[in-house]
């Protein structure tokens, strides 16, 4: 089973994903893990993007693209992935599709979980994040029992750089512009689903919906 999760950034995309990766034992494939993955394990790709990386910067598609490649070989592929955070635009979207073909592979389904703006900066603007175990946290939606301490290792939680308002509304305008225009070339394909993603209650039903749904797809196909 080969998903693809799709939203703005705070909409819930890699925790919806999550439930996923716990119910299939497929990988949850995001570009920066791909990315710090391919370098650490000096790949001619990961090598190849770390010199746009300490430059500052962007990742040529091409690069990127050929990450995808040779992380979708990888073992733990072989029953199916979630791509998280990407194609990021159309021309990405494309080069994946045509990858997809060369290697014998389809997408099954992309979920798109829709949120508005305004609930995404107030989701972002108050979330906080263990620097030492990763768990996040919000001021109103997740507290952690001590307040500004985590719950797993006591450590101070913090609030990232771009996790501000400002920075927030620049992002989802610079998805609006790119990555939105993506739902048109996925609706064609006919892989396309939105997901309510402003209640949590929604959101986990529908995402069991669409999981049994694709489950079905998958036996079929074996």
């Amino acid at each position: 089973m080969n998903l693809m999760v799709f939203g703005a950034p705070g909409a819930g995309k890699g925790t919806q994903a999550k439930f996923l990766v716990e119910k299939y034992g497929i990988p949850q494939i995001s570009t920066g893990d791909m990315l710090r993955a391919a370098i650490a394990e000096k790949t001619d790709m990961g090598m190849e993007a770390k010199q746009y990386m300490d430059k500052g910067g962007l990742v040529p598609d091409s690069t990127i693209i050929g990450i995808i490649k040779d992380r979708l070989k990888k073992e733990d592929c072989e029953k199916g992935f979630i791509l998280d955070g990407f194609p990021r635009t159309l021309k990405q979207a494309e080069a994946l599709e045509e990858l997809m073909n060369q290697s014998g592979k389809k997408l099954d389904k992309v979920l798109s979980f829709d949120v508005p703006d305004e609930l995404i900066i107030q989701r972002i603007a108050g979330r906080r994040v263990c620097p030492k175990c990763g768990a996040s946290y919000h001021t109103e939606f997740n507290c952690s029992q001590v307040e500004n301490i985590c719950d797993c290792c006591n450590d101070a939680l913090i609030i990232r750089k771009d996790d501000n308002a400002d920075t927030v509304k620049n992002r989802l305008e610079n998805y609006h512009n790119q990555t939105a225009p993506l739902i048109d070339f996925y609706k064609k394909m006919g892989v396309f689903t939105q997901i309510d993603g402003s209640q949590k209650l929604m959101v986990r039903k529908s995402l069991i919906w669409l999981q049994k749904r694709c489950l079905v797809r998958y036996k079929k196909s074996l």
